[in-house]
């Protein structure tokens, strides 16, 4: 897997952004902004599984990050489609922490039986980068990145 940092400039087919503020009743209406931005040459599995991510993400940040924060405390998001992955950026602003270190804790079979607290491992099973960093501003930005095959693409024994 490539790092962002590694790969060369990419034509941006979509780009969106939208702030949305702490409630769990926008989820619906930001789906469908979401789903606005779709292009059929983006194979649907894929699509789908964004949309996930993007449920995912947003809900964790309204429930976990703006947990004590008042609704009108705005979440930002945004969406990047280029030629070959999905970009999604959500950021909070909540206490920071480390994803990697939590995921790690996730991982740990004495937690199998812990409810809850599993939307950060679905992301990570989605996506093919997934990282959760401090801004200058002092907010959070939840960074997905999911490659995406195209439809219709022809493929041999090796890649289907």
């Amino acid at each position: 897997m490539l790092l962002l940092t590694q790969r060369l400039p990419l034509t941006i087919l979509k780009q969106a952004y939208r702030q949305v503020p702490t409630e769990l009743r926008i989820l619906k209406r930001t789906l469908a902004w979401f789903n606005s931005l779709y292009l059929p040459e983006i194979e649907q599995k894929d699509w789908l599984q964004c949309e996930l991510a993007l449920a995912e993400g947003l809900t964790n940040a309204i429930r976990h990050a703006h947990r004590d924060k008042p609704p009108e405390t705005p979440i930002d998001l945004e969406v990047r489609v280029d030629e070959q992955q999905i970009i999604l950026r959500i950021w909070d602003a909540g206490a920071p922490f480390s994803l990697q270190q939590y995921l790690q804790q996730q991982a740990d079979p004495m937690n199998t039986h812990a409810g809850g607290g599993r939307g950060l491992a679905i992301l990570q099973k989605i996506a093919d980068v997934l990282e959760y960093n401090r801004t200058e501003d002092q907010r959070n930005c939840l960074l997905i990145v999911k490659e995406y095959s195209r439809a219709n693409e022809t493929c041999d024994e090796e890649t289907c």
